[in-house]
């Protein structure tokens, strides 16, 4: 079969699912939202409560969410959230943490797969 890159394109579309393009933008822009509305009321809890100045206390809830995203992404929580909300993820400083934990843990599972298998051939 020869097709042209035209009719190769038309092919394709026609066998691609279609995307919810509204969905997805209404629930990255909720899940985004919700995330720095969390950061918000860190700062106010860390200004009030903990007498931090603005800067302080922006610099305190930037560790905040650096933080629970590492522990969140960790315990598979994070990912459950990124496959649900897309991009909503990814802009706050939540998906920088993602992004540097996430290779980690893999990491460690290839290294305790590599180890272990050099442990048990010792055994032997």
């Amino acid at each position: 079969m020869n097709m042209t890159n035209s009719e190769y394109d038309k092919y394709i579309q026609g066998m691609a699912p279609g995307s919810p393009v509204a969905k997805d933008l209404i629930k990255a822009f909720i899940v985004g939202g919700l995330i720095c509305c969390l950061g918000q009321g860190l700062s106010v809890a860390y200004r009030q409560f903990a007498g931090l100045a603005e800067e302080d206390a922006a610099t305190a809830v930037s560790m905040t969410l650096i933080f629970l995203a590492a522990v969140l992404t960790g315990l598979n929580v994070y990912d459950q959230m990124a496959r649900f909300a897309g991009a909503g993820t990814l802009v706050p400083i939540t998906g920088f943490a993602n992004s540097v934990v996430s290779p980690a843990l893999e990491f460690k599972t290839d290294a305790g797969d590599i180890i272990g298998q050099t442990q048990m051939r010792a055994l032997h």
